[in-house]
């Protein structure tokens, strides 16, 4: 990571990252770390302050550890509260930071304040519409536990509709950006009633297959 100071790179390796190996499997070491490399790279071709997109990055969903609803925000008062962050960050630099965090959150009711509140919302989405609809499943098993079988494939195809669709509430910031494509992909699927109620059964099929094997 060129342009990242060793020291701030050492303080995020021991003590943020290490934060999201207690959250959800959607939310662990590796979702961290994409969001990192695809932030980055888009600071790269942007001309934006590698260092602010990267610690945004790196905070963005330290939040989850009081809750999944107001997480966004409490990456925000996680940042401003961070005193370390003083020996690399202005206050005004802390700011942007903590804006950024806050404003990654997909189902946010405003467009992001800044480019690297942007530059966080884009990279944290990732579209492969195999990985969403594993996460999905995922995410309505672990939550739902008293739905039948029909009523998680039932669920899973709604928040689908409700965040991936056309007109869902998921928004990419950054025109011409690789998950252009992809979400457009997804939606295809989504457009298609009997192969997204097909897929979201099957996976849901392999889920409860592993979890009967475990």
């Amino acid at each position: 990571m060129s342009g990242i100071r060793s020291e701030l790179k050492e303080y995020v390796e021991a003590e943020i990252i290490p934060r999201y190996r207690t959250f959800d499997k959607a939310h662990r070491e590796d979702h961290v770390r994409m969001v990192i490399r695809q932030a980055l790279e888009l600071a790269e071709q942007m001309g934006a302050d590698a260092e602010i997109a990267y610690t945004a990055a790196a905070y963005h969903d330290t939040g989850l550890e009081e809750g999944r609803e107001r997480h966004h925000l409490v990456s925000g008062i996680i940042i401003r509260a961070d005193k370390q962050l003083r020996e690399w960050f202005s206050e005004e630099e802390i700011e942007t930071i903590a804006q950024a965090a806050e404003d990654h959150r997909a189902s946010s009711d405003h467009e992001p304040r800044s480019l690297y509140g942007r530059i966080i919302a884009e990279a944290d989405r990732f579209i492969d519409a195999d990985t969403i609809i594993l996460r999905t499943a995922q995410f309505s098993l672990a939550n739902y536990p008293t739905l039948s079988h029909e009523e998680h494939i039932e669920r899973c195809v709604s928040h689908l509709r409700e965040k991936y669709g056309d007109g869902g509430y998921l928004k990419l910031w950054i025109p011409g950006s690789p998950n252009e494509q992809r979400l457009e992909a997804l939606r295809a699927i989504i457009r298609d009633e009997v192969k997204v109620h097909a897929i979201a059964e099957q996976v849901l099929n392999d889920l409860a297959s592993q979890l009967g094997q475990e």
